[in-house]
C-alpha cells in the first residue's frame, strides 16, 4: 500500500461546519482535505432545511389559494403537481449544492468522496462506492458527520415499507393518507405539509404533548392549530406494532392511555427522532469515546478525548441546528487558525419550527425560567391583538416573552405567530445588545409591522 498522503487538516463531512472549516484553512495556505460519502454541503443543503423549507413554501401557497375567498379573491378548484413541487426542490437543492463544491473547489481544498472509517488517531480509511480503499493522514481532524433519520424497534417493521424525512420528498404522487409516527419538529412539519397537499394525516405522539421542548401553553395552541386544519392527532400513543395489510397499506397498532388501536395509511412516515453518523467512522481506533447514543462528546472548544480530533454539529448531541453547526465552525476556525480561546460558553441559540403559523424561539421558555429559580414577569398576548395580522388574517398564535423582574432584562421569547422567526429575532438582538424590554416597549417601530405588535406585548406585561 503506498504511503498515505498527509494534511495539516483533515475533515470528515461536509455539513455546515465541516465545508466552511475547510475553505477557511484552505485559504490560510494550509493544505486540507474533505471526505464526504454521499453529497457536498450536508444534511441541510441536500436532505433537511433547504429541501424541507423549499416544500413547505409550495404547501403555503396551496393554503393560501385554498383561502382566497377569505380575501375576496375568486379562484377555482386547487390542485397540487407533487412531481412539479418535487422538481422545484431538487433544481434548488442541486444549484446550493453545486455552489458549496465550487467554494471548496476554488480554495483549493481536495475532496474525496468516498465512506471516511478511522486506522489510528491520525490515519482515516477512505472506502470508495467501487469498493476500492485509499488512506490519508491528517495532523488536525475535525468530524462533522452529523446525524440520520433513528428508525426504533418497533414489531415489524422491518417487513412494512415506510418514508424518512429524506425519502418522503422524493415521492411523485400525494399520498392518499399518510400516517407519522412522531410529534416533533420534523413530523409536524411534514405533517401539515402534505395536509396541505392534499393527504389525510393522522399524528401519533407517544408523549402527553407535542413539542416536547415547548411550554405547555405553546404545544397546545400548535396542537389546536394543526387540528383545526384537519389533521388527526394522538397524544400518548405508543407504536408497539407494525405490518402490510392485504389491500397493500401499512398498519400500525399502539396504545393510548391503555387502550390498543390500529391505524392504517397509503404511506407511513417515520420521523422518531435522529440518531448520530458515528459506527462507520470506527471512533474505538482512533481511541475517540462515544456515549450510549452514539454521539462524541467534547468539551467547550470542540476537542474530543483524543488529542488534535475535534468535532463539531450535530454529531456532538448538542443543539441540532444548522446556524448552530456553523457557529461551531465559526469559533473552531478562530482557535484553530488565529489562535483564539473561544468557546461555547454563554452562547444564545436562536430556533424556528417551520409549521405555519412558525413557532420561534430564543433563550429560556417559561417553564425553564421558573425550574431555574428566576424570579420573573411574564408578557403574553395572542396574534388577533396585532393590527398587522388582522390586516393579513394571520391571527393564529401568540407571542410570550420571559422577563426578569429585577433587571428588566429579556431572558427567553416565544412566538407564535405570521413570521414568528423573524419577529423573534428582534428580541434576540435585543437580548444579545443587553437592552430592557423597556427599551422595545417605549421605541418607535414603523407601522404597520409585526414587529410594531412588541410594544403591545410589553405593555401588557403581567
Amino acid at each position: 500500500m503506498s504511503t498515505p498522503t498527509t494534511y495539516d487538516l483533515l475533515v470528515i463531512g461536509s455539513g455546515q461546519g465541516g465545508g466552511p472549516l475547510a475553505g477557511a484553512a484552505s485559504s490560510q495556505g494550509w493544505n486540507t482535505a474533505l471526505i464526504e460519502r454521499k453529497h457536498i454541503g450536508g444534511s441541510c443543503v441536500n436532505e433537511g432545511c433547504t429541501p424541507t423549507k423549499t416544500m413547505v413554501a409550495s404547501a403555503r401557497i396551496a393554503h393560501l389559494a385554498r383561502r382566497a375567498e377569505d380575501y375576496g379573491v375568486q379562484t377555482g378548484d386547487v390542485h397540487v403537481n407533487l412531481a412539479q413541487v418535487r422538481q422545484r426542490k431538487r433544481d434548488i437543492v442541486k444549484m446550493f449544492r453545486e455552489g458549496s463544491r465550487s467554494g471548496l473547489e476554488s480554495k483549493g481544498v481536495k475532496i474525496y468522496e468516498g465512506e471516511a472509517s478511522f486506522v489510528d488517531s491520525r490515519t482515516v480509511e477512505i472506502t470508495y462506492p467501487d469498493g476500492s480503499t485509499e488512506r490519508v493522514r491528517g495532523e488536525r481532524i475535525v468530524i462533522n458527520t452529523g446525524t440520520r433519520p433513528n428508525i426504533p424497534p418497533i414489531d415489524g417493521i422491518d417487513t412494512v415499507e415506510y418514508l424518512t424525512s429524506t425519502t418522503i420528498m422524493e415521492l411523485d404522487t400525494v399520498p392518499e393518507r399518510l400516517l407519522v409516527l412522531g410529534g416533533g419538529y420534523i413530523g409536524l412539519e411534514f405533517g401539515q405539509m402534505f395536509s396541505r397537499f392534499g393527504s389525510e394525516v393522522t399524528v401519533l405522539q407517544r408523549g402527553n404533548q407535542l413539542l416536547d421542548r415547548e411550554d405547555s401553553d405553546v404545544a397546545d395552541a400548535v396542537l389546536d392549530i394543526l387540528r383545526d386544519e384537519g389533521l388527526e392527532i394522538h397524544l400518548n400513543a405508543e407504536a408497539n406494532a407494525m405490518r402490510t395489510t392485504p389491500e397493500g397499506e401499512v398498519s400500525v397498532t399502539a396504545t393510548l392511555n391503555g387502550t390498543t388501536r390500529t391505524f392504517s395509511g397509503s404511506e407511513v412516515l417515520m420521523a422518531t427522532g435522529r440518531r448520530p453518523n458515528s459506527q462507520a467512522l470506527n471512533p474505538a481506533a482512533a481511541g475517540i469515546a462515544v456515549n450510549d447514543r452514539g454521539f462524541i462528546p467534547v468539551n467547550e472548544e470542540f476537542q474530543t478525548a483524543t488529542d488534535q480530533i475535534y468535532a463539531i454539529g450535530d454529531i456532538t448531541g448538542g443543539p441540532a441546528f444548522t446556524h448552530v453547526a456553523y457557529d461551531d465552525y465559526r469559533i473552531l476556525k478562530d482557535n484553530l487558525l488565529n489562535g483564539a480561546s473561544r468557546t461555547v460558553d454563554n452562547r444564545l441559540i436562536p430556533y424556528t419550527v417551520f409549521i405555519d403559523p412558525q413557532l420561534g424561539r430564543v433563550g429560556l421558555s417559561e417553564d425553564q425560567a421558573r425550574e431555574g429559580g428566576h424570579d420573573i414577569r411574564v408578557a403574553q398576548i395572542p396574534m388577533a391583538r396585532v393590527a398587522r395580522a388582522l390586516e393579513t388574517d394571520e391571527t393564529r398564535g401568540f407571542m410570550k416573552a420571559i422577563v426578569d423582574a429585577e433587571t428588566d432584562q429579556i431572558l427567553g421569547a416565544t412566538i407564535l405567530g405570521v413570521e414568528g422567526g423573524e419577529i423573534m429575532s428582534v428580541l434576540q438582538m435585543a437580548m444579545m445588545g443587553n437592552v430592557p424590554y423597556t427599551a422595545i416597549r417605549d421605541g418607535i417601530f414603523a407601522h404597520p409591522t409585526y414587529a410594531e405588535s412588541l410594544n403591545n406585548l410589553f405593555t401588557a406585561m403581567e
